[in-house]
């Protein structure tokens, strides 16, 4: 994976960030290194469900290892902000298969 400018210019602000294992997980972006380790502050995870509304797990300050990082989005706060997730429901995303 290649961290390119594109990491660069997400420092300080939120992204959202889906593991190998289907994790979704938000937080600001404090730091990452040549290997795309990166260093959330902040942070949550979505837990999706067919049942019942997006529940939202506290993690705080979290490290996700670059080989673990499917994809890394920035996220707009606005729009976020204006989701109702307790109505929200959704399949939970599958692990990667490579």
């Amino acid at each position: 994976m290649s961290t390119g400018p594109g990491l660069e210019s997400l420092v300080d602000q939120t992204i959202s960030v889906i593991t190998n294992d289907g994790r979704i997980i938000v937080g600001i972006l404090k730091g990452f290194d040549q290997a795309t380790n990166i260093i959330l502050d902040e942070s949550h995870e979505r837990v999706y469900s067919t049942k019942e509304g997006v529940q939202q797990l506290v993690l705080g300050l979290y490290i996700i290892r670059g080989d673990n990082i499917s994809v890394v989005g920035e996220l707009d706060e606005e729009l976020d902000s204006a989701l109702d997730l307790s109505s929200l429901r959704a399949h939970p995303l599958k692990p990667v298969i490579h």
